[in-house]
């Protein structure tokens, strides 16, 4: 089982740049494909960005190709999403996601354990 947990969010304006991590538990972190979603108010989780289990591979959503930058450091249990170029529609709670499969799945379904997320707010 993994544990995540997410830090990083805040209150940015726009164009400007915020970097989250989540950290995970155990010592099969490098076994587990990684995600980010996201999730406004009144709307429904949005996927943001996958990374394969090496850090080799990575996919992002069409809404945030170019800006952000999923990352991952296996030897510190720890994904990254480096945001750049923050827009107001940005803002929701982000949440990373650990699943046991390799692919860079960009539905909830590929995951199998999520955060608690986190809160990023981009004023204008």
């Amino acid at each position: 089982q993994v544990q995540l947990v997410e830090s990083g969010g805040g209150l940015v304006q726009a164009g400007g740049s915020l970097r989250l991590s989540c950290a995970a538990s155990g010592r099969t972190f490098s076994t587990y494909g990684m995600g980010w979603f996201r999730q406004a108010p009144g709307k429904e989780r949005e996927f943001v960005a996958a990374i394969s289990r090496s850090g080799g591979s990575a996919y992002y959503a069409d809404s945030v190709k170019g800006r952000f930058t999923i990352s991952r450091d296996n030897a510190k249990n720890t994904v990254y999403l480096q945001m750049n170029s923050l827009k107001p529609e940005d803002t929701a709670v982000y949440s990373c996601a650990a699943g046991t499969s390799n692919v860079l799945g960009s539905t909830p379904n590929w995951y199998d354990y999520w955060g608690q997320g986190t809160q990023v707010t981009v004023s204008s």
